[in-house]
């Protein structure tokens, strides 16, 4: 499922392809047929994420609202214009299904609709289609603001109070950090990959009991958080880990071969206004999501891994001890 930084990197695509432009809007699999007449015609005036939701706010004052879930995807498309800062849907579907027009800025509209489109919006210069979401419904202004006032915080708004807020709601419950950091309603837009990296970077035992989380670390906890997402919407990818924590980040050593022998990492995107992070080898990304059975990269313990409601936790028994 998309964490946080991918639906905000979708709301800037939408306001960049679509902001103050008419959209027809259409369901070629017909079962949004209602709702897509609802803003047919209007103007998109613009696009906001809150946590793993995208609201679309239209000028007569409707609203489009979309949980991509477990399989949820946009596809973009258009003319040499139709340019934006990213057309992610699903992780494993980054920019799989984003067109470009012919070079001679010749556009014809948008392509046939494939497979299951639940919704199709189009402008002048392009289009994005919708598949496999998990929510989608057309709200008034006011039911919008009652499902976003459900909604925990959101690390990536970081408005002033939302810290406090993070605190008081983690620690008003006995039950664990680690499922607490995964309900919306107490914190907005951290899935699996954020909710494991975070508590190992603050060395917290995922099995703490919220009351039993100072103030001082759930602070420090929404912090690193809303830091590390902020890292993940300028990326484009979940990159968690400190460059001395990285095999082939940490120097060159004899020969030119990184520790352990893998070469040095490539720093090629750091001239262009980005950490470099773009660079960072997958295997180098993560601290201990999907490293269970590996030592850890801090005291060399094996990282582990639970079922913990419904979701494969993984942590340090080393670093992250109550």
């Amino acid at each position: 499922m998309p964490e946080g930084h991918s639906v905000h990197r979708l709301a800037r695509q939408f306001n960049d392809v679509f902001g103050g432009a008419e959209l027809a809007a259409s369901s070629p699999q017909g079962k949004f047929a209602a709702g897509a007449a609802r803003i047919d015609a209007h103007v998109l005036e613009r696009a906001e994420a809150h946590g793993k939701q995208l609201f679309l706010s239209f000028s007569h004052e409707l609203v489009l609202r979309v949980h991509l879930g477990l399989y949820g995807a946009w596809d973009f498309g258009g003319d040499r214009t139709f340019t934006g800062a990213s057309s992610i849907g699903a992780p494993r579907r980054i920019g799989e299904q984003e067109e470009a027009g012919d070079d001679n800025g010749e556009y014809d509209g948008p392509p046939e609709p494939r497979g299951a489109v639940r919704v199709r919006l189009v402008s002048a210069h392009g289009w994005a289609d919708l598949r496999g979401p998990t929510a989608c419904e057309v709200l008034t202004l006011a039911e919008a603001a009652a499902v976003r006032s459900k909604l925990g915080p959101d690390p990536l708004h970081n408005l002033p109070g939302d810290r406090e807020e993070f605190v008081r709601r983690i620690r008003k419950s006995s039950t664990s950090v680690a499922l607490q950091l995964m309900k919306q309603d107490v914190l907005a837009g951290v899935g699996n990959v954020y909710r494991a990296e975070a508590l190992f970077r603050r060395g917290l035992d995922p099995q703490l009991p919220g009351k039993s989380l100072r103030p001082g670390d759930a602070a420090a906890l929404w912090d690193d958080i809303a830091m590390t997402m902020a890292d993940g919407v300028r990326d484009g990818r979940i990159i968690t880990t400190e460059l001395a924590d990285r095999p082939s980040g940490r120097g060159v050593g004899v020969g030119g071969v990184g520790v352990g022998g893998v070469p040095p990492s490539s720093l090629a995107g750091v001239n262009k206004g980005d950490s470099g992070n773009k660079a960072v080898p997958v295997a180098d990304a993560h601290y201990v999501y999907k490293r269970n059975g590996l030592p850890c990269r801090r005291c060399g313990t094996l990282v582990a891994m639970v079922e913990l409601g419904g979701r494969k936790l993984y942590w340090c028994p080393g670093c992250q001890r109550s």
